[in-house]
Formats: structure tokens, C-alpha cells, sequence
């Protein structure tokens, strides 16, 4: 079920929000808000983060429909509630410490890995992937005749998380089952189970991200964002051709990482 929050008044007939409302709803203010409810655990909605983690999976566009209520009911795009972010930290964690377990790790080589996969791949990469999607959607795919609108950089954020867990999940938890016994191997098995792995990953970042900005009505040419498919996809057969393989690179970039 989705939660009900009452429509923030009006101070005007035609809707404009009131001084006193339009200070409530400034970057700064939702940043701070959103900053300060991640040390309150009790007001998060771990169940409703739980549910969003669910449908990422199965129907992505019901996640991106919850945006749509959030926008009409607390006048954002962007997660108020940081507690996705929370346990999508929980979950990096977890699936991290088992990376560095299959690949026989010790304890600190594990804990520089997590470091690694946390502040660079998920956060470092995070806030370079939003800010660059965030630039290209107001600069580029904005409707001429909604120009009062525009992309919520905490939404260009949130559309990266929900984009990035399907493949933290496919890359950090399936795949370590298969690493050591099929995928780093020599054989052609191993690079073409590997890769299929890498394929669906990315190619679910990619329809997560394409269905986050075309959630918004005020976009336009949002079917751009898909064309990144056709690059995925022959690079994903000259791999196969080549026999390139790219977990086993992944895991020995790691291995270096951690010396």
C-alpha cells in the first residue's frame, strides 16, 4: 500500500505556493530535511524501501509511479525518506564482504574493497552519473513550452540508485556463486556466463535510468537514453568473440585495489 499525505496548502487561487511555503521547498531545505532524517531510524520506511527494492526488479515502472504521488503530494520529485539509501548501504555491504570472501580476501584487503566499492563506484560514480544526467535533461530534454520546470538533482540521484541496485544484486550477489567454478575459468563457458551476467546488469541500469526520466512529463526525446543499448550489445559480442572476460578483470582490478 502506498502511503497518504495530505496536498501542501495553497496560499493563492492559482497555486503558487506562499513565501513561507516556497522557503519549505527549496534545494537547500529538502537536502537539509533529507540529511537530517537519516539519524532518525523510526521515521523511515523500511517496509516501503523494502517494497520499492522488490518492484526494481520485477515492474520498475510501478516504483517510478510512486515519484509521480511524492510530486503531488510533497510538491518533489526526490526521495524524501533516505530510507532506500540506508539499506541499499546495508545491502553493499553485505554483498561486498562476500566478494572479498570468494576471492579469499583477508580482513583489511575486504575492508579497502568495501571502502572502494562504497565511495567510489556507488557514491563516487553516483554523484558523476547524476550530475551529468542531471545537466543533459535540463540542458537538452526539456520541453520548450514547460521551461518553469526542471530536473531535481536529488532525482537524477535517486534515479542512479534505483538504477545502480539490480546491478549490485546481479553483479555482487549472483555472480559470486558462479565466479570460482565457471566464470574464471579459461573456458568459453566461463567468459560467456560471465558477460551474460554483465549484459543483463548494465542493460537494467540502462532501462532503470530510461524509465526514471521519462517518468517525468516535462521531458521530451527521452528514448535517447536506450541508444546506449546498441553500444552494449556490440561490445558485448565482440567480447565473446575476443574472449575477453570481464568479471575476471573486475576481480583482478580488485585484487590490485586492496594491496
Amino acid at each position: 500500500m502506498l502511503p497518504t499525505t495530505s496536498l501542501n496548502s495553497r496560499s493563492q487561487g492559482n497555486g503558487a505556493l506562499s513565501p513561507r511555503d516556497a522557503a519549505r521547498h527549496t534545494a537547500g531545505a529538502k537536502r537539509y530535511k533529507y540529511l537530517r532524517r537519516l539519524f532518525h531510524f523510526r521515521q523511515m520506511d523500511f517496509e516501503f524501501a523494502l517494497w520499492q527494492m522488490l518492484y526494481l526488479f520485477t515492474s520498475p515502472q510501478r516504483v517510478y509511479r510512486n515519484f509521480h504521488y511524492r510530486k503531488q503530494t510533497k510538491d518533489q520529485w526526490a526521495r524524501d525518506d533516505p530510507a532506500f539509501l540506508v539499506l541499499l548501504s546495508i545491502w553493499l555491504c553485505v554483498s561486498t564482504v562476500g566478494f572479498g570472501f570468494v576471492l579469499d580476501m583477508g580482513f583489511f584487503e575486504t575492508i579497502k574493497l568495501l571502502l572502494w566499492v562504497v565511495f567510489i563506484d556507488c557514491v563516487g560514480v553516483g554523484l558523476l552519473i547524476a550530475t551529468l544526467m542531471w545537466f543533459i535533461s535540463n540542458k537538452y530534454l526539456v520541453k520548450q513550452q514547460n521551461r518553469d520546470y526542471d530536473v531535481e538533482w536529488g532525482y537524477a540521484f535517486d534515479v542512479h540508485l534505483n538504477a545502480f541496485y539490480p546491478l549490485l544484486v546481479i553483479l555482487h550477489f549472483i555472480q559470486l556463486f558462479f565466479i570460482n567454478y565457471v566464470i574464471i575459468s579459461d573456458s568459453v563457458i566461463g567468459y560467456f556466463v560471465g558477460n551474460t551476467l554483465w549484459l543483463i546488469a548494465i542493460g537494467y541500469y540502462i532501462y532503470v535510468t530510461f524509465l526514471g526520466y521519462s517518468a517525468l512529463p516535462f521531458l521530451k526525446n527521452t528514448a535517447i537514453l536506450l541508444y546506449p543499448f546498441t553500444l552494449l550489445i556490440m561490445l558485448y559480442l565482440i567480447s565473446l568473440a575476443c574472449g575477453w572476460n570481464f568479471t575476471k578483470m573486475l576481480c583482478s582490478f580488485y585484487k590490485y585495489r586492496v594491496k
